[in-house]
């Protein structure tokens, strides 16, 4: 790392398997026509490396490619990443006083439903 410090191991694998993982390689990066011609062969590397590849259309990337599971995780990452901000929020919201007791809650949903 280019900060001056001194990462140890522990540092070091959780970089690779949590940061690196989703980070294409610029090996990893191909041209569509390539892909079409050696579809196969790039399928086959994705599934064993479980590292993505990028796909460009001009020079410009298109496309992901990236193994199903690979893919799972990484959508599972980010809907526990949502669920981690929106109990941040709701505890923002206690901490400034946005709350409402169950008695004003269903006191509004009366009010607004016409009961």
């Amino acid at each position: 790392m280019s900060n001056g410090v001194t990462a140890g191991p522990f540092y070091d694998q959780t970089w690779n398997n949590t940061y690196n993982k989703h980070m294409i390689r610029p090996t990893n990066i191909h041209s569509v026509t390539d892909f079409t011609r050696n579809a196969k062969t790039y399928i086959d590397q994705v599934k064993e490396s479980k590292e993505p590849i990028a796909l460009t259309v001009n020079g410009n990337a298109e496309v992901i490619l990236q193994d199903a599971n690979s893919y799972q995780q990484l959508m599972d990452e980010v809907e526990r990443s949502r669920f981690i901000a929106a109990i941040r929020e709701g505890e923002k919201a206690v901490r400034e006083g946005r709350v409402y007791s169950s008695e004003e809650v269903f006191a509004d949903l009366k009010t607004k439903l016409g009961l």
